[in-house]
């Protein structure tokens, strides 16, 4: 069954390319048609379209697919085109000719629109809500190990004094910009396309407001033009915030990586997070965050797929559009999963006391022993000067009885104020 079926039948070559797989991945829409059914089957009655016997049988219908839906007993066979054919099918073997007037005033191409905007509503908000629990973690591993000295490195060179603290609320800071990024996504997909039609609106007397608020909406996206315009715009602005909390995470993991190996040994996991080696029995890599950082840096090319196959489209709808909605679908899947193995692995990690006396440390403390003189009277430009000299002679010798004092700045986190800005 086809929506738009005219009796005409389709070649079937035609029928396999332009349906895809279509069928699988609209299972993860099908709870919002459902909902954006209900609305606009309450809106119809509203003005006069539906009677209430006809709206009373709609609602019972759909009740009963939205629980095959969350039951997981909904399936999409393959005589179905999509999720939305296959719920009119069933609501017009049920109900008979009410299960017909089910799409009146509307077209497959807003009916789409609005379930992919609640999806992308909802999972917006589940992420957001995994980002604060990694968030949390994170500062809590601040606070734990604040005093606990990590070498810095600029370049890859040692560089100068860092604390466990200081990293983990680092990227805890870092993650509010994401969650700013997230939230101006959200604000772009809560305006109601519903109403829009094929794009040019319907002559029928629709209550756009009435199906706004019945689906909570912020708003409605009020030029119906604009509302078919937002597809593609929306799955841009997603992927671009996505990809700002993924190069944060995929950051991270690089990270971790480095710091598990041997060459760096700043921190360690228990043994059952980790893998081995077919032919070297003292391997235990660190997979779980290779995985993660490229998953994640998969996700950041998500933006440059979305806009090279939107950025030339004239306005109106284009069956490029189709193309979308499996890259997002599954990069939302694949945030969700990112964000929660993550916050798991990262709250096992075990961090390690520094060897301040291995050899590569040696210049580590120049910045406070330069800091010293200054502190004593010496001129800046003199005191690095003289500090530098003894580096270049090989006579310098590191002063660590200040390393608890470093800058103020490793032990004054400001992790409260970090926890205050993370937005809502």
């Amino acid at each position: 069954m086809k929506l738009w079926d005219k009796g005409i039948s389709i070649d079937k070559k035609i029928e396999q390319f332009t349906v895809g797989n279509d069928r699988e991945v609209d299972l993860h829409i099908a709870k919002y048609d459902v909902m954006a059914s209900l609305a606009h089957a309450k809106m119809l009655h509203k003005i006069g379209i539906l009677s209430a016997e006809d709206l009373q049988q709609l609602v019972k219908g759909l009740n009963i697919l939205s629980k095959q839906i969350e039951e997981g007993t909904f399936i999409i066979e393959s005589q179905f085109e999509d999720v939305h054919s296959k719920i009119e099918f069933e609501l017009t073997k049920t109900l008979g000719e009410v299960g017909k007037k089910i799409h009146t005033s509307r077209s497959r191409n807003d009916q789409v629109l609005v379930a992919l905007q609640l999806f992308y509503k909802e999972n917006l908000k589940l992420i957001h809500g995994k980002t604060k629990t990694l968030f949390d973690t994170l500062l809590s591993l601040a606070e734990t190990h604040k005093d606990k000295l990590l070498p810095g490195y600029t370049h890859l060179q040692v560089a100068m004094p860092s604390s466990f603290g200081l990293w983990f609320s680092a990227y805890a800071e870092v993650l509010i910009d994401d969650v700013y990024l997230m939230n101006a996504a959200l604000k772009t997909v809560d305006q109601n396309p519903l109403g829009s039609a094929a794009g040019y609106g319907s002559s029928f007397p629709i209550d756009r407001e009435f199906t706004t608020i019945e689906l909570e909406f912020s708003t409605l996206k009020y030029n119906v033009v604009a509302a078919q315009m937002s597809r593609g715009k929306s799955e841009r602005t997603i992927a671009l915030a996505f990809g700002s909390l993924c190069n944060t995470i995929s950051r991270f993991a690089m990270d971790i990586c480095l710091y598990m190996s041997q060459n760096f040994g700043f921190v360690s996991f228990p043994d059952e997070l980790t893998t081995g080696s077919s032919i070297m029995p003292h391997k235990k890599n660190p997979d779980v965050f290779e995985l993660i950082r490229g998953k994640s840096n998969k996700i950041q090319a998500l933006y440059s797929e979305m806009v090279l196959i939107t950025n030339n489209l004239p306005s109106g709808y284009h069956r490029d559009f189709q193309l979308l909605k499996e890259s997002m679908i599954s990069a939302i899947e694949d945030v969700k999963d990112i964000l929660d193995i993550f916050n798991y692995s990262i709250n096992q990690v075990r961090v390690k006391d520094i060897d301040l006396n291995d050899p590569k440390y040696q210049y580590l403390f120049t910045v406070d022993n330069m800091n010293t003189l200054v502190e004593n009277g010496m001129s800046f430009r003199e005191a690095y000067q003289v500090i530098g000299k003894q580096v270049q002679e090989g006579t310098y010798k590191p002063d660590t009885s200040k390393q608890h004092t470093h800058s103020g700045s490793i032990h004054n986190l400001c992790l409260d104020k970090i926890r205050e800005k993370f937005p809502r």
